[in-house]
């Protein structure tokens, strides 16, 4: 039975892709940052899917999870790990606290680049296991392409996360790693309940603080109305799985006029259209 490590598995995008690679056959080691999340998951999944513990900024806690992998597998190889656990911290960029700015490329940026280097070894950089090299798949975001107003925190790491994966995607041909990006726009998932409770009074002296307001409500409807988790689960399993993956996959829901202006517009004409949209023209 092949085995894949899939971060941030407690809700949405992970545990998606948790049970989408089961139902395939693998075993999964998926990670939660509680123990009462580890005990829900592992009842609500089965026997092939094994809990590890650890938050993705912790390098002990990583270490550790890598340890228990390896012990597990036997001397043989890993045949995937998705680096999915993420934040995403919203405001303008002006008035973002420092704290949760660095927070943010943290969590999304550097705790990628922790897990990596922990695993990367079972996927076959170690090259005294046996078995053919796992993959790695990054789940990115369009805002890894495109940014939008109030998620700058957000996509300047979908942004890094992008130029992170290229370089190492390149590097690791020398073991036979390939890495895929897998780059979503808003997924309906229960991270839009949460960003309903985001307190923006904390802006409530900035010039921005109405178009805030105006655009939680647009960010949060598109959110709900957004690409289904179990989909982009199968996604997921189609980078890790099929014998010629592309090096990135969209999963973007919307109409074919949007994702086509999107895709054709120069910067400045959109850069008018998104400020249309949200009020943020300077006043005349």
């Amino acid at each position: 039975m092949q085995t894949v490590v899939i971060t941030g598995v407690s809700t949405g995008i992970g545990h998606a892709a948790a049970k989408v690679m089961i139902a395939r056959g693998y075993k999964v080691f998926g990670s939660v940052r509680k123990e009462s999340d580890a005990q829900r998951v592992q009842a609500e999944l089965g026997e092939n899917f094994t809990p590890l513990i650890f938050d993705v900024v912790d390098p002990q806690g990583i270490s550790a999870a890598a340890d228990s992998v390896r012990e597990a597998l036997g001397g043989t190889t890993l045949a995937g790990l998705v680096n999915n656990a993420g934040i995403a911290v919203s405001g303008p960029l002006l008035e973002v606290p420092e704290s949760e700015y660095r927070k943010q490329l943290e969590v999304n940026l550097v705790g990628p680049f922790l897990v990596t280097q922990a695993f990367a070894p079972l996927l076959g950089a170690d090259q005294q296991l046996t078995g053919p090299p796992g993959r790695i798949v990054n789940i990115s975001s369009v805002a890894g392409l495109r940014a939008m107003p109030f998620l700058g925190p957000y996509a300047a790491s979908k942004f890094g996360l992008e130029g992170y994966s290229e370089a190492l995607r390149r590097e690791l041909i020398m073991f036979g790693i390939d890495v895929i990006v897998v780059g979503p726009g808003p997924v309906k998932t229960a991270i839009w309940d949460k960003a309903e409770e985001v307190d923006i009074e904390q802006y409530g002296d900035s010039p921005y603080r109405p178009i805030l307001e105006r655009f939680q409500k647009v960010f949060i409807g598109q959110g709900r109305d957004g690409y289904p988790a179990d989909r982009l689960g199968e996604l997921i399993c189609t980078a890790l799985t099929t014998p010629k993956p592309k090096v990135r996959y969209a999963a973007v829901k919307g109409r074919m006029m949007e994702k086509l202006m999107m895709s054709v517009a120069s910067p400045r004409m959109l850069d008018k259209a998104i400020a249309k949209m949200l009020g943020l023209n300077k006043p005349s």
